[in-house]
């Protein structure tokens, strides 16, 4: 008798009880020894900064080659389901969860705190300058752009093409098929699986656990409520039993709906700082970042550094490369479930180029009027310091930042909130930063949605309808981990233990990158699937090189089936 005998209640026991116990044994660790744990995340990731980054660097970087190359090759007409299947959402709908599931708590913590810390400094540039500005903007757009969701992409790619298209079950387990074949049914498939969820569950946590110390900052800053570890917990409680509520509607009620709000809230947010901000300066600022971006692409993408050595990049790219890493699993099973029907070319298009457009646009707005808001001030300060001079004062020292840099420096949360305090004048300051706090809550809702759904296919061997239990037990323990991120040192710890948990699934990408595009080279010609009568001559058909694969060798028995 194999490992799993059937489905139990419509669940996978091993994958269910494994996961389970990793999971709670993690928050025990973080509770029982906050102050180690987050020591110990610290050490454990510096040493793999020290010694893979190489790795990270040029993982992700073939992948965003290996993504273009499918979109454009005879590839790209292979539909992710059936030959005459149709998406289940429509376009904007997809977009909207796409972009909801994948960015949206990290994008509003870090659009207007990073492009401030890399003008403060960058290794490029002189800080505080016209091209510290410029290149700010230029290194927000490489962090935020095609990298991050190619690895989103590649995982939902290659889920959907051997679930959709090959039979296989709808889990990550299914990838390793042209490897082992039936034996992802055994302990290797169960492995992988239970890791897959513990990942998954930590990456969802720590993006929930930012966007928790952002609404609280954003409640400080607007009604003065005070930061601490238990407010914070108690805005966990409250959005994570709404996430629950949501979760228990299903995908085409409550997670597109909830999209679809954050779609329109976002784009209301952007409006109001494109027009109340330097409007002209903004849209500057986006045609020429795009400009520099698509120019320096491949030299950003493969700098490692080597010379100097100087850490930076430590902080930046090679942790953001394995933070992206820790969602791919969750992002890229959520972008599987909504695309079925779709095909490789639309995917790519759709889930990489799309959202990356969107990403700058938000970045260009909230970063450049950021910006706008620091060279204002350094110039108000160069000629105070030119009046003081004419007048024989001795001079000041030198500019050390204005207030949205200064807030920055001061605490990370706050920089997004000072913006709005110095925009117009700071008439619409706390209006926008409650609607930044609305649409916060309601990606943290969206995010653990998403993520509550996934993890429930995992330990469901893939259903679609994952049993109600399951769902309220795994809200629950995504709210207990992020507590526990918060509890164990905050930020800090949430971003060393990020760089630790993308490791093993830098591998895995790397694995599934080869069995997808073994697969995937055996699919038909596009003249092949046409009908006979407009069928070019079969001269090609014989060869191996070009002919399917028989469909028998996919066809796996189920779980239930062991």
């Amino acid at each position: 008798m194999r490992a799993t005998s059937g489905i139990l209640k419509g669940l996978n026991p091993t994958v269910t009880i494994a996961s389970k116990v990793l999971v709670i044994g993690f928050v025990l660790f973080c509770a029982i020894l906050a102050n180690q744990a987050g020591q110990y995340f610290e050490a454990i990731s510096g040493i793999l900064l020290q010694n893979v980054k190489w790795f990270y660097l040029g993982l992700v970087t073939l992948m965003v080659g290996f993504l273009l190359y499918l979109m454009i090759s005879r590839y790209g007409h292979i539909r992710l389901g059936k030959d005459d299947e149709k998406p289940e959402f429509s376009y904007l709908s997809w977009v909207s969860m796409l972009f909801s599931g994948g960015m949206g708590i990290g994008l509003i913590f870090w659009s207007v705190a990073e492009p401030m810390w890399l003008y403060a400094g960058n290794p490029f540039t002189a800080g505080l300058s016209n091209e510290s500005a410029s290149m700010a903007m230029q290194l927000a757009f490489f962090h935020w752009g095609l990298h991050p969701w190619s690895v989103f992409i590649i995982v939902a790619l290659a889920l959907s093409y051997f679930s959709y298209r090959k039979g296989l079950p709808f889990t990550l387990r299914s990838i390793l098929y042209p490897l082992i074949g039936n034996r992802i049914y055994g302990p290797i498939g169960h492995t992988v699986d239970i890791l897959s969820v513990a990942i998954t569950a930590f990456g969802i946590s720590q993006s929930l656990g930012m966007g928790v110390i952002q609404i609280n900052s954003g409640l400080n800053q607007v009604f003065g409520v005070n930061i601490g570890f238990g407010v914070q917990l108690l805005i966990i409680v409250v959005l994570c039993t709404c996430a629950v509520a949501s979760v228990l509607s299903g995908v085409g009620r409550g997670i597109r709906r909830l999209s679809e709000w954050n779609m329109l809230l976002s784009l209301l947010l952007v409006l109001i700082v494109l027009y109340v901000g330097p409007t002209r300066y903004l849209l500057n600022t986006l045609l020429e970042s795009t400009g520099n971006y698509a120019q320096n692409i491949v030299g950003m993408s493969l700098w490692s550094d080597a010379q100097a050595d100087s850490g930076w990049q430590n902080s930046w790219t090679a942790y953001y490369w394995p933070w992206w890493m820790l969602w791919a699993p969750f992002v890229g099973m959520f972008v599987a479930r909504i695309s079925r029907g779709r095909t490789i070319r639309e995917l790519i298009g759709g889930a990489l180029i799309v959202p990356t457009l969107i990403t700058f646009l938000w970045i260009s707005v909230f970063g450049g009027a950021a910006l706008k808001v620091e060279q204002d001030a350094r110039l108000a300060f160069e000629q105070q310091a030119a009046v003081l001079a004419e007048s024989g004062q001795a001079p000041q020292d030198a500019f050390a930042g204005g207030p949205v840099l200064t807030a920055t420096k001061d605490d990370t949360t706050r920089a997004l909130f000072t913006l709005f305090d110095n925009l117009d004048g700071g008439a619409l300051g706390k209006l926008l930063s409650v609607l930044a706090c609305v649409l916060l809550a309601t990606y943290f809702i969206t995010s653990a949605d998403s993520g509550t759904l996934v993890l429930c296919t995992l330990d469901a061997a893939g259903a679609s309808e994952p049993p109600t239990m399951i769902r309220v037990l795994w809200g629950l323990l995504i709210a207990a981990i992020a507590a526990m991120l918060l509890y164990a040192g905050g930020l800090k710890a949430m971003q060393a233990a990020s760089i630790i948990a993308g490791f093993p699934i830098a591998i895995f990408i790397a694995v599934m990158s080869l069995t997808l595009f073994h697969s995937i080279r055996r699919e038909p010609q596009p003249w092949a699937m046409l009908p006979e009568h407009v069928r070019p001559e079969p001269n090609r058909l014989d060869d191996p090189e070009t002919e399917a694969e028989p469909q028998e060798r996919w066809q796996a028995a189920p779980l239930s089936g062991q």
